[in-house]
């Protein structure tokens, strides 16, 4: 399977490509490094939203799943660059409860560009399963957060 990594301010990821789309986007450095075409989409797309020069993605994606975690996944799509929703609030778009909805979200296999950090508890933050945990989501948060003001002006 190609994959290609980057260094990101949230430290070394590593995007992987199956038959024409992203299926992976994992923390850490992978062994091999292949520069496909859509590899280098991702990786300069990727610098751009850490840089705060864009507001979404476009590029094919196929997480692996079931259908009722992809209907989650594809509800965390439809969360716009800098917003967020709770779990129960994904749970009426998408099916489900509160507490499912945060099950396929940690089993999300393409963080950041699914954005399963748009997501919050009803009380606070809630989990993170990708870098850092919590601080990984904050810093995403606040990240869109300043982008989204200057890509409004």
């Amino acid at each position: 399977m190609p994959q290609l990594s980057l260094h990101t301010p949230i430290g070394p990821i590593t995007v992987s490509e199956e038959d024409g789309a992203i299926v992976a986007l994992d923390w850490g450095w992978g062994r091999d490094q292949t520069e496909t075409p859509l590899l280098l989409a991702a990786r300069g797309q990727l610098h751009a939203y850490f840089d705060g020069e864009t507001d979404g993605f476009s590029l094919p994606l196929a997480p692996a799943g079931s259908a009722y975690r992809r209907r989650v996944w594809q509800a965390l799509c439809d969360i716009p660059h800098g917003a967020t929703r709770t779990y129960a609030e994904v749970a009426r778009v998408a099916g489900g409860a509160a507490r499912s909805v945060g099950q396929a979200s940690a089993a999300n296999p393409i963080p950041i560009i699914i954005p399963c950090h748009r997501v919050l508890g009803s009380h606070g933050l809630g989990g993170y399963s990708g870098g850092e945990g919590p601080d990984t989501k904050r810093y995403l948060l606040g990240l869109e957060s300043r982008a989204r003001g200057i890509l409004a002006a």
